[in-house]
């Protein structure tokens, strides 16, 4: 073989080398689509952005135990309370979930034989019916219980619905109300100003589950406000299907977690809940929604039927619409109530 030839193969294998290697060089710096491969990261955000964020204080229980809560892992962040003879149950819809620790404070400074003994959930309401639907009887990971509801709060028209099939009884009372917000991350870093950037390429979101959460009725409204049909079926159709919009299954957590882990670029939520993010010093901000956009949700709550706790749940209805109660509610965005 003369001296070309060599020269030509020499030049053929160092151009294969250099292409293996930057071909291998660029698997490993690729986004892996075969799981963690056993190579765990150091989380890229701070560990106290998971609940419960109000750390303990809305648990209602006077004699706690032996404290063992390790966020991401192992916490129940929507139920609070001891379920051992509670005096008081209540079923709350999650929107002001954060809301709940002053309120039952409140309740049992105007009513101290309750001081103690009141347990409540926070899950969507949907989810609450589909546990009172089975008797009151829940799991949550390997633990399951049961406890049974002396009172369910959610929206209004939902608290008449049930009325009116039985599981409530009562007349509704309403007490307040809270208008829709943006959500995203302190910043801004997608650039949102409105609604109408929803559909633009590129922008991730995170949405309420149609399926369960009463909030999506709202926001499919505002979107075809702000966008008519084609907004609302791209962000909740078009999207979701291409993977870019995800929807949640408790969006009164979940949307702030994943905008403070970086993996959306807003959701809408009840302008409450931002407030609420924005007061716990997490890195959240929220962009008005303008009000010809927007939907108002009215609250309600109701006595469950065959209630074991009447007269508890009386007197919470009756303190939900005091000047007490509305200044917490107030602190958080909402508004009084009024027909």
């Amino acid at each position: 073989m003369n001296l070309s030839k060599h020269m030509v193969l020499a030049g053929l294998v160092s151009l294969l080398v250099v292409a293996h290697e930057s071909n291998a060089a660029a698997q490993a710096s690729a986004p892996s689509t075969q799981g963690w491969q056993g190579k765990a990261e150091t989380p890229h955000y701070r560990g106290d952005i998971f609940p419960p964020w109000q750390k303990g204080e809305n648990n209602d229980a006077l004699n706690k135990g032996f404290l063992f809560t390790i966020p991401e892992v192992d916490d129940l962040a929507d139920f609070h309370g001891d379920i051992d003879h509670p005096a008081l149950v209540l079923f709350v819809g999650g929107n002001y979930y954060f809301a709940m620790q002053p309120l039952v404070q409140a309740f049992e400074a105007a009513y101290p034989q309750y001081k103690g003994k009141i347990y409540y959930e926070t899950i969507p309401p949907g989810l609450l019916v589909k546990q009172m639907q089975a008797g009151g009887t829940i799991t949550s990971g390997n633990m399951t219980w049961t406890v049974k509801p002396d009172v369910y709060l959610a929206g209004l028209k939902k608290v008449k619905a049930l009325i009116a099939s039985g599981m409530l009884t009562g007349k509704p009372v309403a007490y307040a109300t809270n208008d829709l917000t943006i959500m995203v991350p302190k910043g801004n870093p997608g650039h949102i100003t409105g609604l109408a950037d929803f559909d633009k390429p590129g922008v991730r979101l995170v949405m309420p589950n149609p399926a369960f959460e009463g909030i999506a009725r709202q926001i499919e409204a505002s979107l075809s406000k702000a966008g008519g049909a084609a907004l609302t079926k791209d962000v909740y159709t078009t999207k979701v299907a291409d993977g870019s919009t995800v929807l949640t299954h408790i969006h009164h957590r979940q949307t702030p977690l994943f905008l403070m882990q970086g993996l959306a670029d807003a959701g809408v939520t009840w302008k409450s809940e931002a407030i609420f993010q924005e007061q716990a010093g997490h890195p959240i901000e929220n962009v008005d929604i303008p009000a010809d956009q927007n939907t108002t949700a009215i609250y309600g709550g109701a006595l469950v039927k065959n209630a074991a706790h009447v007269q508890a749940g009386k007197d919470w209805l009756k303190f939900i619409t005091s000047p007490a109660s509305l200044k917490i509610f107030e602190s958080y965005g909402f508004k009084p109530y009024s027909k």
